[in-house]
């Protein structure tokens, strides 16, 4: 049903809209154009509606963690939300994972899930959940949820959540949408509103910082959110300047501008025996839409915070404030100059030859990344040596997949990423275990003609589960651990994975092949993988926790 005629006893007098052409003409008129979807029955309403929706983009994908790990790519680089489209609690669930992600990276997101019809709920047909509520499922990973009442309360929810998406830094909104509420009749959705404002740093604020940043002690601003690139790393470049705080950044960015020209700045290390070293000589910390650095997990007799005793952690502004507006206030009041002391600059290197290493991979992309590229990534244990080998390339932006700590989202995040700025070349540096979280995201890549590289970085194995094992095994562990952490017997084919999914692959065993493929991927457009069988030695990391557990337990 499309819509429905209503008649006097004389003449026709209008077209009234059902519920899911409100609630697209609300999600339209807030600005909304691209969906990634999975639907199911209690969605073809809406299905059949978005195709007639002119303004609105459809990317069909193959499993509900590509849908929410897409549009998490999307929100972090158009900077608005696209919409999801689900299929009741089930298909939700299986989209969790990545929503744990994107809420982790304040990426706005808008969700609609459809469910059975309001007055057959009650009947516990197959798709209910055993104990609960769509609605109380999308709250654990959602900060706004609401289930439709009627046809007129569908757009309502709508332009509410593309509204509430837009606050701080960005919110995970949910509409659970019954079928009887897309295909009833429904008044017109409301008028567009003005966003909701984000609230403001305080001028009492702003001066308690200056205070901090002038009292001579070693500081570093911990950099977060909206504030690691465009305007907010411009900001902070140039009130580092003026006060000589050092910038540092969260361990997991959802996008941090870096390469030639932009402001440098050091992240965070992801391990604590890392971490610890890298903040000792800290007096004090200034958070900008960061949280507190702390162990990603509970360490058996190890500190849970990262930061060293007797530093002082203060905070200017968290993602649930105006980040931008809090810099500029900040870098009028201390005077700060018109721009940053300090600009990346260019390295250069020769194409790098012999066994393929993280390092050779770090050179070659380091060399060969196209100016203005995206870059993802998603390989714990290869990512240091391809992120120190890439801050002299030319300027680009990099996003962390996997801010929530759950794995499988790198190759979404390229794809939406790729989706949200076409005219732009997107990488993706892929572990090959997280990578068949969500290889689904391949196809659609694929049809949507997505002018992406995906890099899988294939050491057979989970190394940095290797890592992790190290620090509460004794000895050599045995064959029963290792089948629990590594990736053979069979080892994974990711060329034929690729291409039996439409994506064009080859596969690099030394730096020369992976020097050339990558350069020929760089010069096409369209969808590319690389399976690079990298050489890889962990052990110096293994060591070196090992070595900063016993310093730690002798203390």
């Amino acid at each position: 049903m499309t819509s429905t005629k209503v008649l006097s006893t004389e003449k026709k007098v209008g077209t009234i809209m059902n519920g899911a052409q409100a609630l697209f003409k609300a999600l339209v008129d807030a600005g909304l154009d691209t969906c990634f979807g999975n639907p199911g029955t209690s969605e073809m309403q809406l299905v059949y509606e978005m195709g007639l929706t002119a303004d609105v983009r459809p990317f069909l994908c193959l499993q509900e963690n590509t849908v929410t790990g897409a549009a998490d790519g999307y929100g972090r680089m158009a900077g608005k939300p696209a919409f999801t489209l689900m299929h009741v609690g089930a298909g939700f669930a299986n989209g969790i994972a990545n929503l744990q992600n994107a809420g982790r990276a304040n990426t706005p997101i808008v969700n609609i899930v459809g469910a059975n019809a309001t007055y057959h709920q009650a009947n516990y047909p197959e798709h209910e959940l055993i104990n609960g509520k769509i609605v109380d499922l999308a709250r654990v990973v959602s900060h706004w949820a609401h289930e439709a009442k009627s046809a007129s309360d569908l757009a309502v929810l709508g332009a509410l959540a593309t509204r509430y998406s837009r606050i701080g830094a960005g919110k995970i909104c949910t509409v659970i949408a019954p079928t009887n509420c897309s295909w009833d009749p429904a008044v017109a959705p409301p008028v567009p509103a003005e966003p909701i404002e984000t609230p403001k740093v305080s001028p009492q604020t702003i001066q308690e910082v200056v205070g901090l940043l002038t009292n001579g002690k070693k500081t570093a601003i911990v950099l977060g959110s909206h504030s690691m690139y465009g305007d907010g790393l411009e900001l902070a470049g140039r009130i580092a300047a003026k006060t000589g705080a050092d910038l540092l950044g969260e361990t997991t960015p959802s996008r941090f501008a870096r390469g030639e020209g932009r402001v440098p700045v050091r992240l965070i290390p992801y391990l604590p025996e890392m971490a610890r070293p890298f903040l000792e000589p800290y007096q004090q910390l200034i958070l900008v839409g960061a949280l507190l650095p702390v162990t990603t997990f509970a360490y058996k007799n190890q500190p849970l915070v990262k930061v060293p005793e007797g530093c002082n952690v203060s905070s200017l502004a968290t993602v649930e404030h105006d980040i931008l507006s809090a810099l500029s206030d900040l870098a009028k009041t201390v005077g700060a100059p018109a721009h940053p002391a300090h600009r990346q600059a260019r390295s250069t290197s020769a194409p790098p030859s012999g066994p393929l290493t993280d390092v050779a991979i770090g050179q070659s992309v380091g060399m060969l990344l196209p100016e203005n590229a995206i870059v993802v990534m998603e390989c714990p244990t290869t990512e240091p040596a391809i992120y120190q080998h890439t801050e002299g390339a030319q300027a680009h932006d990099y996003l962390q997949a996997s801010t929530g700590g759950s794995i499988g989202n790198g190759l979404p995040v390229a794809l939406g990423a790729a989706v949200a700025c076409p005219d732009r070349k997107t990488i993706v540096f892929e572990g090959d275990g997280s990578g068949m979280y969500t290889n689904q995201a391949l196809w659609t890549m694929a049809k949507a003609k997505a002018d992406t590289i995906v890099v899988i970085l294939k050491n057979n194995d989970y190394a940095i589960l290797n890592i992790e094992l190290a620090r509460v095994r004794e000895g050599d562990a045995n064959a029963k651990m290792e089948s629990m952490i590594n990736l053979n017997n069979p080892t994974l084919d990711w060329v034929k994975i690729a291409e039996g999914q439409g994506v064009p692959a080859s596969r690099a065993t030394t730096a020369e092949e992976f020097h050339k493929q990558f350069e020929a991927a760089i010069s096409t457009k369209g969808p590319r993988l690389i399976e690079a069988q990298i050489v890889e030695n962990i052990q110096p990391m293994i060591d070196y926790i090992r070595k900063s557990m016993n310093a730690e337990k002798t203390k």
